[in-house]
């Protein structure tokens, strides 16, 4: 495992400079539902509740990101990981559906001068264009969970995205690309959520132009 990032204005300052130096791509809609996550850097202050990331209790200082698993009871994509997020409504832009959907979701209001950036957008098979919208929670937030939305809120160390076997690629045989996944503990998630965590690595923490929206999603997530 790297060493840990502590959640602090050298880490703020480094994702914005990364982020505005990146020439992140837009998709047409072409028939599909825009939509946008957001992806949040807070503090370690509790366990990921994840098997196998170790949480210590001076990890307050630490940076992590937010993922939840949704809820059980959606009628898509029930249980699986993802980032805050949702459809962007008419008369919002990308950046305050992210915003809205981060409150809605697990109770962080964030107001946009805390925005850092974006990353490219992502297509989704079950028929969404996804813009992450890359925000400063901050440390000592509470987060809650809305239960029609999420089951769990996870903190996750920004470290597990430079673990050695990060990120997964597999190949499927219902599609000509390759499966991107990363690991979580001793479980990983899957594209979409996981191609924009890793494009978060390679472009917000390493300053690398990586694109990440020819990467397939596992069949699971088809529908």
């Amino acid at each position: 495992m790297k060493t840990a990032f502590e959640l602090d204005q050298s880490l703020a300052r480094r994702v914005s400079r990364n982020l505005a130096q990146f020439d992140a791509r837009d998709l047409a809609l072409e028939g599909r539902t825009h939509a946008a996550v957001a992806f949040t850097l807070v503090d370690c202050s509790q366990p990921a509740d994840i098997a196998n990331i170790p949480h210590r209790q001076e990890a307050s200082g630490r940076a992590a990101y937010i993922l939840t698993t949704r809820a059980a009871r959606l009628s898509s994509h029930a249980g699986q990981r993802a980032f805050p997020g949702g459809r962007v409504d008419a008369g919002e832009n990308a950046q305050q559906a992210a915003l809205r959907e981060l409150a809605e979701e697990v109770g962080l209001h964030i107001e946009p001068d805390r925005v850092l950036g974006r990353l490219d957008d992502y297509a989704t098979r079950s028929g969404y264009v996804i813009t992450p919208i890359v925000v400063w929670g901050g440390s000592n937030v509470r987060l809650t969970p809305n239960p029609a939305e999420v089951e769990n809120i996870h903190r996750v160390p920004l470290e597990e995205l430079l673990r050695e076997d990060a990120p997964i690629i597999e190949t499927i045989v219902e599609s000509e690309h390759p499966v991107l996944k990363m690991p979580l503990g001793d479980e990983w998630f899957a594209a979409p959520s996981a191609a924009i965590a890793y494009q978060f690595r390679e472009v917000a923490l390493f300053g690398r132009s990586t694109r990440v929206a020819h990467f397939e999603q596992p069949c699971f997530a088809w529908k």
